[in-house]
C-alpha cells in the first residue's frame, strides 16, 4: 500500500490531468510508450508515478519509476514529476517550459518576502505562481481536513455530500453577487464568462439531493456564514482585485482537483449528471485553455498592482483558503453531533 494518502494522490493527478495533460503524453512517450496518443495519470506510490496510456495497443497503465528512487514526502513527488517532464523533453528533443526549475528555485512552500526587500528573480516571476507558492501550505491544510478527506477516501456518506452542497450554495450566492463586478469592467471580465457561473447548478444539484424544498431544509455553518460575509465586505468595498482573490481560489480549485471529488462522488453515490452538475464545466470549453488564460489574467493583475496591493492580494488567498478549511471543520462537528 502506498504511504501517500487517497487524497494526496487525487491532488497530485488531478493537478497533472487538468494543468499539464500535454506533460503526461511527453512522459508516456519518452518513457516506453512511443507511440501513445492519450495520457493520464492515474496513480503514483513511493516507488513510481503511474499512467495510463493509449496506443495503437490499447490501453495499458505504465509505472515510470521516480528518477531519484524511492520518495516518502508530497514536496518529492513534485519534484520527481518535475524531473521526469525535463527529461521527457530532452529524450524527445522538446524545449521545456521555463517555470519547470529545479526544486529550490521553484519551492511551493517558499513565501514571497514581506518586506519589500524581495531579489529580482522573485520580482520577475509571473503573479500566477507567486499566488501558488505562497498558498501552497493554505490549499494542502483545505486538502487534509478530515471532513473532506472522509469524501476523498470513499468514507463520507451521501448526507456528508449533500452538506458540502449545501455549504457550496451560500458561498457562491455571495460570490457570484460580487463577480459581477468582475463582468462590469472590462479589466477583470475575462475572470468570469457566463459558462463559470456556479448557482444555477448548484440549485438544480439540491433539487435532485434534496427535494424540491431544498431551500428551506439546508443552512449555513458558521464558518461559511463568516466566509459569506467576508466575500460580501469585500465587494462593498469595490476592490476588485480583493474579489478576484476569492473568484481564485474557489474557481481553479472546482476546474482542479473538484474534476477528481466528482468522478469520486459519482462513482460511490451512484450519481450521473444530476446530483453532480457544479462540477461540469462542458460549456467553458477547453478546461486546461481556460486555466491557462485565467492565470494570464492574475499575471497582469499582478503587473497592475504595487507592492502594497499585490502583499494585500496574497494575504486575501490565504484568508479565503482558511475560510475553506474552517467549513470543512464546521462540517466534521455538525456531523458528530447528529
Amino acid at each position: 500500500m502506498s504511504r501517500f494518502s487517497e487524497t494526496v494522490v487525487a491532488a497530485v493527478t488531478g493537478h497533472m490531468n487538468g494543468d499539464h495533460p500535454e506533460d503526461n503524453l511527453l512522459i508516456a512517450r519518452a518513457f516506453g510508450r512511443p507511440g501513445a496518443t492519450a495520457s493520464t495519470m492515474v496513480g503514483l506510490n513511493e516507488e513510481a508515478g503511474i499512467w495510463r496510456v493509449t496506443d495503437a495497443d490499447g490501453e495499458q497503465d505504465l509505472a515510470v519509476a521516480w528518477p531519484s528512487g524511492p520518495i516518502s514526502e508530497r514536496p518529492e513527488i513534485r519534484r520527481e514529476v518535475v524531473v521526469l517532464y525535463k527529461t521527457a523533453c530532452e529524450r524527445l528533443g522538446v524545449t521545456p517550459r521555463e517555470e519547470h526549475k529545479p526544486a529550490a528555485e521553484h519551492s511551493h512552500g517558499t513565501p514571497l518576502p514581506q518586506d519589500g526587500a524581495a531579489d529580482s528573480e522573485a520580482e520577475d516571476k509571473a503573479f500566477s505562481k507567486v499566488i501558488r507558492e505562497t498558498s501552497w501550505s493554505d490549499h494542502s491544510d483545505s486538502e487534509g481536513a478530515g471532513f473532506m478527506d472522509d469524501i476523498m477516501h470513499g468514507r463520507a456518506s451521501r448526507q456528508d455530500y449533500i452538506d458540502l452542497v449545501a455549504q457550496h450554495f451560500f458561498m457562491y450566492e455571495a460570490l457570484e453577487v460580487a463577480a459581477e463586478q468582475l463582468t462590469a469592467d472590462p479589466a477583470f471580465a475575462d475572470f468570469h464568462p457566463a459558462a463559470l457561473v456556479r448557482k444555477s447548478a448548484l440549485e438544480s444539484d439540491l433539487a435532485y439531493l434534496i427535494g424540491d424544498d431544498w431551500r428551506e431544509r439546508i443552512s449555513a455553518v458558521p464558518a461559511t456564514e463568516a466566509y459569506a460575509t467576508r466575500i460580501r465586505e469585500i465587494a462593498a468595498e469595490n476592490w476588485l482585485p480583493g474579489i478576484v482573490a476569492h473568484h481564485y481560489t474557489r474557481y481553479l480549485g472546482d476546474l482542479s482537483g473538484g474534476q477528481m471529488i466528482a468522478k469520486l462522488v459519482a462513482k460511490q453515490h451512484d450519481l450521473a449528471d444530476a446530483g453532480i452538475e457544479f462540477y461540469n464545466f462542458t460549456e467553458l470549453g477547453s478546461i486546461p485553455a481556460f486555466k491557462n488564460t485565467y492565470r494570464a489574467g492574475l499575471d497582469r493583475l499582478g503587473v497592475s498592482m504595487d507592492d502594497a496591493e499585490r502583499k494585500r492580494f496574497l494575504e486575501e488567498v490565504r484568508i479565503a483558503y482558511g475560510f475553506n478549511t474552517a467549513v470543512f471543520v464546521d462540517l466534521s462537528r455538525q456531523k458528530a453531533t447528529a
